[in-house]
């Protein structure tokens, strides 16, 4: 992967860690250069301090922050509009000018469900896939850097099985009848990565961010399943490529 370019695309400081830490990691110890977008949270917040130091366990770089507001925490960033709020064109414009600035071959983001339903990060599937398609343009975005087309895109996603299968290790219950489960059919996984060798470098990049761990979200659930139950689940990142946009194949498998 020597010279290969990998930027994630995410909407929260800790998303980078959860959905892709361990493939930016791989990639990084590989030789790839890797980085990451985060459209939301600002500059001077204390998870914006969290996410620098969870890139630099992951070697991604230092943050690329929008400086949007999260949909639901307007402290996010003091000021600023929510991401959802912002104008598409506006928010399209502004992954375009990081993707014409690192130039990666691989761009990764959610899946059209945002992994689990997000609001944000369901936007950020959608504004990230006009981004990559709309880098490569010398008609669209002038101000933003000299065009640049991405080989491959990546959607970070995960199989029902596994969905269905841990279940009831991260919360302590079967799900309700009729519950709406994340997850994608196990036929539309096209990659799956062995991150077992980084795993111990993705947890400590999830552990950066404390804040999240003492607020007794997702990352407090998944930080504290038993060893085996969170080896074989954060052990492994599944995706869904969506073809190439550029001249060639790239594929973060090779």
């Amino acid at each position: 992967m020597t010279g290969l370019g990998v930027l994630g695309v995410h909407a929260h400081p800790d998303d980078e860690a959860i959905w892709t830490g361990g493939t930016l990691a791989r990639c990084s110890a590989e030789g790839a250069r890797t980085a990451v977008v985060t459209c939301t949270w600002a500059e001077g917040t204390v998870r914006a301090g969290e996410l620098e130091h969870s890139l630099d366990i992951l070697g991604a770089g230092k943050p690329r922050l929008l400086g949007y507001a999260d949909a639901h925490k307007p402290e996010s960033a003091p000021g600023a509009p929510r991401f959802l709020d912002v104008p598409f064109d506006e928010a399209v414009g502004q992954v375009v000018r990081h993707i014409r600035e690192f130039r990666p071959d691989v761009v990764l983001t959610y899946d059209g469900y945002g992994s689990y339903g997000h609001p944000d990060h369901v936007h950020v599937h959608r504004v990230t896939l006009a981004a990559v398609e709309a880098a490569g343009y010398d008609q669209l975005y002038p101000d933003m850097g000299e065009p640049w087309w991405p080989r491959a895109l990546y959607l970070s996603v995960i199989p029902r099985s596994v969905v269905v299968s841990h279940w009831r290790a991260v919360f302590g219950a079967d799900p309700e009848p009729g519950q709406t489960l994340p997850g994608v059919p196990d036929d539309r996984v096209t990659t799956t990565l062995d991150i077992a060798r980084w795993g111990e470098r993705k947890l400590a990049a999830m552990h950066a961010h404390r804040s999240e761990l003492e607020r007794g979200a997702s990352m407090t659930l998944l930080t504290a399943l038993p060893e085996q139950a969170r080896a074989q689940l954060l052990g492994t990142e599944w995706y869904r490529r969506v073809g190439h946009t550029g001249p060639a194949e790239t594929s973060l498998t090779a």
